[in-house]
């Protein structure tokens, strides 16, 4: 047998591990001398490793390669970034870039420092977000690009499915780019909802430009 230890479960489980450490540990550990895997997972028809955790369902130290694709179920690709501490800022904010990097509640139309939206609004959730730190300041994740929900303010004009959005007077909020001329490096992104109707959120497909 070349199996140092070998487990058959026909109905179940087929090696199983549990350890009560409050200091660390491993239910498994797995680890190989040579050259080849410290743990391998193989499935005919399901999941090869699956990992649930209370704070991380995985975590590596080194590189990872990946020969087939990464599946993302959520929507948008975010950075964390340093925010104002005195304003109230949610999720679906447009956001403008300050002093030393920090980011600021937009507070005027077709403002060139726009950085983007807080993501997490409505049922978009960010697919991976980067720059995560704790530096001890507050910090959100900002969408890049992808899908996020921004909050929009139609008194400026209403919005139709695929109009640009800028930043506008209300603070926070995006609005219809109504002056191409004054556009250019001021644009979030493309409505992906018409939306006529006071303040509010609409889906909006992230393209700063």
């Amino acid at each position: 047998m070349l199996e140092g230890v070998a487990g058959i479960g026909k109905a179940w489980i087929g090696v199983f591990g549990e350890s009560h450490s409050t200091n660390g540990g491993s239910g498994v550990w797995g680890e190989h001398k040579g050259n080849g895997s410290g743990v391998f997972g193989l499935s005919s028809s399901g999941v090869g490793v699956c990992g649930k955790g209370g704070r991380l369902a995985g975590y590596f130290e080194g590189d990872v390669e990946i020969t087939g694709d990464i599946r993302l179920h959520n929507a948008d690709c975010a950075e964390d970034f340093d925010i104002c501490e005195t304003e109230n800022v949610d999720a679906g904010t447009v956001m403008v870039l300050g002093e030393g990097g920090v980011l600021y509640p937009s507070q005027q139309a077709y403002d060139k420092r726009v950085a983007g939206v807080v993501s997490g609004a409505g049922h978009y959730k960010p697919g991976i977000v980067l720059d995560k730190q704790d530096n001890g300041k507050l910090r959100k994740p900002i969408a890049l690009m992808g899908k996020v929900y921004c909050k929009v303010d139609s008194a400026y004009g209403d919005i139709e499915i695929g109009d640009l959005l800028t930043t506008s007077p209300t603070p926070g909020h995006a609005m219809k780019v109504s002056d191409p001329d004054k556009a250019l490096g001021t644009v979030i992104g493309k409505a992906l909802r018409p939306f006529k109707t006071g303040q509010g959120l609409v889906p909006v497909l992230i393209a700063l430009q």
